[in-house]
């Protein structure tokens, strides 16, 4: 049964929003890290605990199988989109576009398909978590290359997209955990391929020798999207995929305290509308 954001709700995907931005900032406070082989090792390590998972859930319903199948190959063209947009600007830029565009998209897209006509404060509370968002990505204010904001846009649109899937995908399935722990299982093994295919043996001794983080950082990731998936199975798809892009503001504030980046005006600004946006969700 689709309810609105209940205070539980509200709270568990708040929670994983830190969840996520707590992975994010293990991979931006490796040291002397690769951007592409610390998000293959936590796509390895989150498959791994979504293997470890499986015997203790159930099957999906059959009709979410078509999901999961749709969600893999969205999934790939995520990874390679990301790649893409590190490699060509700042993951300070490209990452809080993303994620700050996507619940835009999120929204049109559900009411084309879903059928989810948000209310005006819904739909106030989504601009203002969004513009709070998209406002990190200028906090810096040099040039940023045309190229990753293209790269950026283009993953908004794909992050929509697998949002709207996943979340009907865990509707069918029965079993939002069990959608999750298959989804996860399965969907990094593409990219994973490509990875080895592009770096070769190098790349599988620098996972190893990052096997801690990797570990930790996977099982932040699976536990957010089961969290949010569950979510969307009680609510709005649209309001809970805002409200799990918090993860730039707890990824800015970790920033902050924990690497030092400092806060800033802009920040606090970005910060401001995006509490203002998630009290506008629980009108």
């Amino acid at each position: 049964m689709i309810d609105g954001l209940t205070l539980p709700i509200t709270l568990a995907v708040l929670g994983a929003g830190l969840l996520h931005a707590g992975w994010n900032a293990l991979l931006k406070a490796a040291p002397g890290g690769d951007p592409m082989l610390d998000t293959a090792g936590v796509v390895a390590a989150s498959s791994a605990w979504g293997l470890v998972a499986l015997p203790w859930l159930p099957l999906p319903d059959p009709l979410a199988w078509k999901f999961i199948g749709g969600s893999m190959c969205i999934h790939f063209g995520y990874y390679i989109a990301l790649s893409h947009a590190y490699r060509t600007g700042d993951l300070s830029f490209a990452y809080p576009l993303m994620r700050g565009t996507a619940p835009l998209i999120v929204t049109l897209l559900g009411v084309v398909f879903l059928r989810e006509l948000p209310s005006w404060h819904v739909v106030a509370g989504i601009v203002l978590i969004s513009s709070g968002i998209v406002s990190i990505a200028f906090v810096r204010r040099h040039g940023h290359s045309r190229a990753a904001a293209g790269w950026a846009f283009a993953n908004a649109a794909i992050i929509a997209t697998y949002t709207l899937v996943d979340g009907s995908g865990a509707r069918v399935s029965g079993n939002a955990l069990a959608y999750v722990a298959w989804l996860i299982a399965l969907e990094g093994l593409p990219f994973l391929a490509w990875v080895a295919w592009r770096r070769g043996a190098p790349a599988g001794g620098y996972l190893r020798r990052n096997w801690r983080r990797n570990v930790l950082g996977g099982a932040c990731s699976l536990g957010a999207y089961a969290i949010v998936l569950w979510a969307m199975t009680r609510a709005p798809v649209a309001a809970v995929a805002a409200l799990r892009e918090t993860s730039v503001l707890f990824a800015a504030l970790i920033g902050a305290i924990w690497l030092r980046e400092g806060f800033g005006v802009m920040r606090l600004a970005g910060a401001a509308s995006v509490v203002a946006g998630i009290a506008a969700l629980k009108l």
